[in-house]
C-alpha cells in the first residue's frame, strides 16, 4: 500500500513554517567565513545548519545532531556525466572509481574507513559526483584527513595499472548493471531518442564501452585538474560534532588546497519533439512494455511541482488512475507515470507491462484511453489532500538518519546554490489546484510529441506499438578532440606544513546508545517487544504472524506470498484504492511481506495518527475481502511475474544453490512459490491459509518509536483476535540437505550472456551467536567479507575480472550455507574460477595472518556506534533478538570473544569451513561458450536443467 513519491520535490518538501536565518557570526579560525546560520522553527522539516566559506572557495555546512555518537561526510562536486565531453561519456564514473585507489599519503581509503567501524562509497549521477561515509563520532578528523588527501594529492599516486584496472571495473559493472540485466538498456535507449547528440543528457552516466576504451591517464588528470577544485565541491558534515572542531580540523586539512579554475553555471537545456519518435528495443526479456517519455521544462519551478503532482495521481498507488483503469482490472500487468528532473532538463513518463505475447499497440491504446477517461473526470481536491499528507510524513520520516538529512543539504545547495529550500517548495505545493494540474496535463503531455518506446522479447517485433521511425546512429567519435585543449591545466600544487602521512587519532571515545528493551506476554497471544525513540514524532510496528513459507503444504508452495498479497486487495468494505487513499490522507504506510516462519505487517505512522491507521490495519488483518476477481488478477501477475525471473542470471543462480543443496519440497522451491502450483490454486487455498495461520497465538509485534512502554502495551491490548487459533500447532518444514563427497560444476545455460555468474557453495551452519558459525563468519571477513578481503583483491582490484566478488557465512534456525560469489566477464570465467579457488585452499592450508586479524578487531570495534540509529535499525535488531532468543547483551558478548580469539582459532574454522573441494561450483552464463573451456579445470561439469523457471 506505498505510494511512490519519485521526484526530488515529494522527497524535500516541508511540514510548515518559516525559518530563522541567524544573524550573529558564529567564529571562524583565520581562512574560514561564517555565511549564515539557519534555525528552522519547531515542527519545520527543514534540516538546521550552519554554512561557511574556505578562502580557496570550499562551501562548508554543518549539522548538529546529538542523538547518536556518530558523523556523516559527505563530499559532493558539482560534475557529472553531464559535463563530459561528446566522445568521451563515463568519465565522470570512472573518475569517481579512481578516487578510491589511494592518494600521495594514503594507501587505500576505503581500508582506513571500514578499519574504524564505518562505511563508505560514492555515487555519480548526471549533474553532481558524491563521496560519502559514515564513521564513529570520535574518527571525524580522520575522514577529513582522507578526504582532503584525494582532493589535493590524487595525480601523483595515479598509475596506469591502477588506471587500466579500473577501466576494466567500470566495463564489468555496465555489464553487471545494464547489459546483463533485464530492462537495464531502456533508460540509456530512451535518452538517445529524446536528446540531439551532443545534449549532456544523451548519453549514459556509465558510458559507452568504446569512449572508455579510448581515454588514457592524461585525460583522467585533466579532468581533475578541470572539476575537482575545492571551489566547485561542497563538504557536509553532520551528527555528533563540535563545530568549532569541526572548523578547526576543516581548515587544517583543506585550507592550503588551491583553487581550480572557474567553473561556469550549467544552463538549463530542456529540449522539445517536432513529432512522436517510435523506438524498439529487443531484449532478454518475458513481458512487453511501452514506454512514453515526454520532454517538460526545468526543475525547481511551479510546473515541475504541478507535473509531479500530476504523476502521482495519474500512476503511483493503488488508487492512481493507470492502476485502477488498467491494472486493477486486469488488461496490464503494470501501469505508472512519473516527473523527472536532472538539473539541466525535465521529463514526464507513462509506462505499460503488458503479459506475454500482448501487443504494445493494445497496451498504447489502453494507455490513451485512461488518459482520456482522467481527461473527462478531471483533478479533485480530494486528490491532492493525501499528497500533501504524504509529503509531511516523508519528510518527518526523513529526519530519522544523519545520513539523510546531511545528503539533502549537500544537494540542494550543489545544485541550487541554497541549501534552504523548504520555502519555496512549500509555496509551490500550496499553490497546487486541480485547474493548474490539469493546465499542465494540456500543456505538457496531452497530444504532445514524445519518445515511445517498445521493449520486445528478441525476435517479437511483431509487438512493437509502431514500427520504428528512429534508429540511434552514434556519430564516430574516434577522432574527438578535447574541447578544452587550448587550455590544458597545470598541475596545482598543495603545500605541505604539517605530516599527511599521519592518521589522525581518535577524539576520544564514543557511548554506544544501546536500546533499552521492554517485554511483555500479552494475553491475546500476543509476544511484545519495544524500545522507546523520541527523536521523531513517528512510530513503527512490526505484526509478525505464524504464517511463513516453511508452513506451506508441499504442494501449495507459494501459498504464503499470494495470501499476504490478497490480504491487501480490500477489507471491512473498503476496496485497496480506498485503504490506500484512507493511509496516504494519514501519511501512513502499511506492508505485509513473508518469510521462513512469519508474515511480517509492517506499519509507519507518525504519532498524531497512529490510531486511525491501527483501525485501518485491525480492518485488513480481521475482515479482508478475498474477492475472486482480485485472486485471479494477483494469480496472474504472480505467474506473469515468475516466467520473467529466469531472465535473471542472480535469480536462476539462487534457485540452481536451492536444487543442489536441497532435496525437499520446500527448501527446494524458488522464493514466492512454484508456478505450478500457483496455477492450480484457488482463492479457498487462501481463504484455508488464512484461517489457519493468521492469528494472533504465537505472534509477535515490534514497537519502535515515540510511545512509553505503557503506551504500547494499552495499544497491543486493544489488538483483539479476529479469529481463533485452530487446535494444535502448525509445524514449519523441515530441511532435507543433499550431500556431495567431491566438488562438481553445474553449468546453468543464459545463452549469449555477456557476464558469466559463478557461485561456489555448501552446506553451513544454523545461525549462532558466538559458537562454530560467528567465529566462521569472523574469520571470512578477510577471505570474502569486505571490500579490502583477498576474493575481491584478486578478482577486481588486481584481475579487473569483476565488478565485486565476496563471500558470506549465512545461518538462520535450521540451516545454513556459505556461499563465495561474483559475476566476472564471459571470457574471465575459467580463470575467475581458478583465481577463486587458488585463494580459498591458501586460506585453508595456511590461514590467516597477524595484521588480519588485527584489521578485523579494528573493524569491528566501534561499529555498533552506527547500529542503531534509526527505529527501522532498532526495530531489526528486536525482531533478531526475539527469533534467536538472544540475550539483550550479547553484542557485548561477541566483542569480548573476538577480542580474545586467537590466530589458531580463526584458522582452524578457515581449514575446516573454507575447502574449495566441499564445494559445489554454480555457473551461470553462454553454455557453448563456456563448456569445453569449462573441463579444463578438471572438475566434473553437468549440465544442470532448473526444475523450477
Amino acid at each position: 500500500m506505498q505510494r511512490l513519491l519519485l521526484v526530488a520535490f515529494f522527497v524535500v518538501s516541508a511540514l510548515t513554517g518559516c525559518q530563522f536565518i541567524g544573524s550573529s557570526p558564529t567564529a571562524t579560525p583565520d581562512g574560514v567565513t561564517w555565511i549564515k546560520t539557519v534555525s528552522p522553527p519547531a515542527g519545520s522539516a527543514q534540516v538546521p545548519y550552519q554554512q561557511f566559506e574556505l578562502d580557496n572557495g570550499l562551501t562548508v555546512l554543518l549539522h548538529q545532531d546529538h542523538s547518536d555518537p556518530l558523523v556523516n561526510v559527505d563530499m559532493r562536486y558539482h560534475v557529472g556525466s553531464a559535463r563530459e565531453e561528446p566522445g568521451k561519456s563515463g568519465f565522470a564514473h570512472f573518475f569517481e572509481h579512481m578516487m578510491f585507489e589511494g592518494s600521495e599519503h594514503v594507501d587505500d581509503h576505503g581500508k582506513r574507513i571500514k578499519e574504524v567501524g564505518g562505511y563508505n562509497n560514492g555515487s555519480t549521477n548526471r549533474d553532481t559526483t558524491q563521496y560519502y561515509q559514515t564513521v564513529p563520532a570520535n574518527e571525524l578528523e580522520r575522514v577529513l584527513w582522507l578526504e582532503s588527501d584525494r582532493m589535493g594529492f590524487l595525480l601523483d599516486a595515479v598509475s596506469q595499472r591502477k588506471f587500466e584496472v579500473q577501466r576494466d571495473t567500470v566495463k564489468n559493472e555496465r555489464a553487471f548493471r545494464i547489459d546483463n540485466v533485464p530492462y537495464g538498456r531502456v533508460n540509456e535507449t530512451l535518452n538517445q531518442a529524446l536528446y540531439p547528440d551532443g545534449h549532456p543528457y544523451s548519453w549514459p552516466v556509465i558510458g559507452y564501452v568504446e569512449d572508455l576504451d579510448r581515454v588514457d591517464v592524461s585525460d583522467l588528470k585533466q579532468f581533475f585538474l578541470r572539476w575537482y577544485g575545492p571551489n566547485n565541491a561542497t563538504l557536509t558534515v553532520g551528527g555528533d560534532i563540535d563545530v568549532q572542531q569541526t572548523l578547526a580540523w576543516v581548515n587544517k586539512y583543506f585550507g592550503d588546497i588551491p583553487s581550480g579554475p572557474s567553473i561556469p553555471a550549467a544552463e538549463p537545456q530542456p529540449v522539445t519533439l517536432d513529432a512522436n519518435r517510435f523506438v524498439t528495443l529487443e531484449d532478454k526479456v518475458s513481458q512487453p512494455v511501452l514506454v512514453m517519455r515526454f520532454p517538460t521544462g526545468t526543475p525547481e519551478t511551479d510546473t515541475s511541482t504541478r507535473l509531479s503532482v500530476l504523476a502521482n495521481i495519474l500512476g503511483q498507488g493503488r488508487d492512481s488512475v493507470l492502476y485502477q483503469s488498467l491494472v486493477q482490472t486486469g488488461q496490464l500487468l503494470s501501469a505508472g507515470a512519473s516527473h523527472q528532473c536532472g538539473e539541466l532538463a525535465c521529463t514526464f513518463e507513462i509506462y505499460g507491462v503488458g503479459s506475454q505475447e500482448q501487443s504494445l499497440a493494445e497496451v498504447r491504446t489502453l494507455l490513451r484511453q485512461s488518459m482520456t477517461q482522467f481527461e473527462s473526470q478531471g483533478v479533485s481536491p480530494d486528490d491532492i489532500t493525501p499528497i500533501k499528507a504524504m509529503v509531511e510524513a516523508d519528510n518527518i520520516f526523513a529526519l530519522q538518519s544523519v545520513d539523510g538529512k546531511v545528503s539533502q543539504l549537500a544537494s540542494d545547495y550543489t545544485l541550487f546554490g541554497d541549501a534552504s529550500r523548504l520555502e519555496p517548495r512549500l509555496s509551490r505545493l500550496d499553490a497546487v489546484n486541480p485547474h493548474n494540474v490539469m493546465a499542465s496535463y494540456q500543456q505538457w503531455v496531452k497530444n504532445q510529441p514524445a519518445v515511445t518506446l517498445s521493449v520486445v522479447p528478441e525476435g517479437r517485433t511483431d509487438l512493437v506499438a509502431e514500427p520504428a521511425n528512429f534508429i540511434y546512429q552514434r556519430p564516430d567519435y574516434r577522432q574527438v578532440t578535447d574541447q578544452h585543449e587550448a587550455d590544458t591545466l597545470a598541475l596545482r600544487q598543495t603545500p605541505v606544513d604539517f605530516d599527511r602521512y599521519q592518521i589522525p587519532p581518535p577524539n576520544g571515545s564514543v557511548t554506544v546508545n544501546v536500546p533499552i528493551i521492554y517485554r511483555a506476554d500479552l494475553d491475546n497471544g500476543i509476544h511484545l517487544a519495544g524500545t522507546v525513540s523520541r527523536e521523531t514524532p513517528t512510530v513503527t510496528l512490526q505484526l509478525s504472524l505464524p504464517a511463513g513459507v516453511l508452513m506451506e503444504p508441499n504442494d501449495k508452495r507459494g501459498v504464503a506470498n499470494l495470501t499476504a498479497q490478497m490480504i491487501t486487495e480490500g477489507a471491512a468494505g473498503m476496496s485497496a484504492a480506498e485503504l490506500t487513499q484512507a493511509l496516504d490522507k494519514l501519511g501512513s504506510q502499511v506492508s505485509v511481506n513473508p518469510d521462513s516462519y512469519h508474515t511480517t505487517l509492517t506499519v509507519t505512522s507518525l504519532k498524531k495518527h497512529l490510531g486511525e491507521t491501527l483501525k485501518l490495519v485491525n480492518n485488513v488483518l480481521s475482515a479482508p475481502t478475498f474477492a475472486e476477481q482480485d485472486f485471479a488478477r494477483v494469480k496472474n501477475q504472480l505467474l506473469e511475474s515468475m516466467a520473467s525471473r529466469a531472465d535473471d542470471a542472480g535469480w536462476l543462480s539462487d534457485q540452481a544453490i536451492n536444487q543442489l543443496l536441497y532435496q525437499d519440497a520446500t527448501f527446494r522451491a524458488p522464493q514466492g512459490g512454484v508456478a505450478d502450483d500457483i496455477a492450480g490454486m484457488t482463492v479457498e487455498d487462501v481463504k484455508r491459509f488464512y484461517r489457519r495461520h493468521y492469528v494472533l497465538k504465537g505472534s509477535q509485534l515490534v514497537v519502535v518509536g515515540d510511545l512509553s512502554r505503557e503506551h504500547a502495551i494499552n495499544l497491543a491490548n486493544r489488538i483483539k483476535p479476529w479469529q481463533r487459533a485452530p487446535e494444535g500447532y502448525a509445524q514449519p518444514a523441515r530441511a532435507v540437505p543433499r550431500d556431495y563427497d567431491h566438488a562438481q560444476i553445474w553449468l546453468v545455460d543464459k545463452p549469449q550472456a555477456p557476464q558469466t555468474s559463478i557461485r561456489m557453495v555448501r552446506h553451513g551452519m544454523p545461525y549462532d551467536a558466538t559458537g562454530a558459525m560467528y567465529q566462521t563468519r569472523l574469520a571470512n571477513f578477510n577471505l570474502g567479507g569486505n571490500f579490502n578481503a583477498r576474493l575481491n583483491q584478486n578478482l577486481r582490484q588486481d584481475k579487473g575480472y569483476t565488478y565485486g566478488a565476496h563471500s558470506g557465512v549465512y545461518g538462520g534456525r535450521q540451516t545454513g550455507t556459505i556461499e563465495v560469489s561474483t559475476d566476472v566477464r564471459a571470457d574471465a570465467s575459467v580463470d575467475a574460477i581458478k583465481e577463486l579457488w587458488q585463494e580459498m585452499a591458501h586460506v585453508k592450508e595456511n590461514g590467516f595472518t597477524a595484521q588480519e586479524l588485527t584489521y578485523l578487531r579494528q573493524s569491528s570495534g566501534q561499529q555498533d556506534a552506527l547500529r542503531y540509529e534509526t527505529p527501522w535499525e532498532k526495530a531489526g535488531l528486536i525482531a533478531h533478538l526475539e527469533e534467536f532468543e538472544l540475550d539483550d547483551n550479547y553484542r557485548e558478548a561477541q566483542k569480548a570473544l573476538l577480542q580474545s580469539l586467537t590466530l589458531p582459532q580463526l584458522n582452524a574454522q578457515a581449514s575446516r569451513w573454507f575447502d574449495p573441494n566441499d564445494y559445489q561450483i554454480v555457473v551461470v552464463g553462454d553454455a557453448a561458450r563456456l563448456r569445453d573451456s569449462l573441463r579444463q579445470l578438471g572438475l566434473p561439469v553437468n549440465t544442470l536443467t532448473l526444475d523450477y523457471r
